[in-house]
């Protein structure tokens, strides 16, 4: 019950900052990866207190390649990705709310459910999930949308 108050408080803010006449602050947030440094997009755009992630795919980032051929591997590393993108610009999986799931093939719904499940067991995102062809051969891409926790401090950063 609080989970829900807070989500409906956070976009009542973001719905009652839109609509003044002052311009949100967009800080446009490259890649700490060297392979995606050049990107012509963003890992993330901070808008006061929403971030917006680019989609991740289940890319292994010390061996740069796919974690797997299979959707499970590819997405508990997808996962793993958004929550170490949340994690440096000070969210967690506990403050997405929202969730776009691109899938290869939608016969892998069910097992890329079973393993959604496990990353958001009690807070539930809203979410989409369509099919759709995905580059290097990935069988999933998430983005997310979250909101970014007062005081919150990531381990890894001093």
């Amino acid at each position: 019950m609080k989970t829900k108050l807070f989500i409906a408080l956070v976009l009542t803010f973001c719905f009652l900052s839109c609509t003044t006449n002052e311009k949100p602050s967009l800080i446009f947030h490259k890649s700490k990866l060297e392979r995606k440094k050049n990107a012509p997009f963003s890992d993330a755009v901070e808008v006061g207190n929403t971030l917006y992630l680019a989609g991740q795919v289940g890319i292994n980032p010390n061996t740069k390649k796919l974690a797997g051929d299979n959707i499970e591997a590819q997405t508990e590393q997808a996962l793993q990705n958004i929550k170490e993108v949340l994690g440096h610009h000070g969210s967690d999986l506990e403050h997405v709310v929202k969730c776009t799931i691109i899938l290869a093939d939608l016969n892998d719904f069910k097992a890329f459910n079973a393993i959604f499940r496990k990353y958001f067991p009690e807070n539930k995102p809203a979410r989409t999930t369509f099919a759709a062809d995905l580059l290097v051969g990935a069988k999933i891409e998430i983005d997310v949308i979250a909101v970014k926790v007062d005081g919150f401090k990531d381990a890894r950063v001093n």
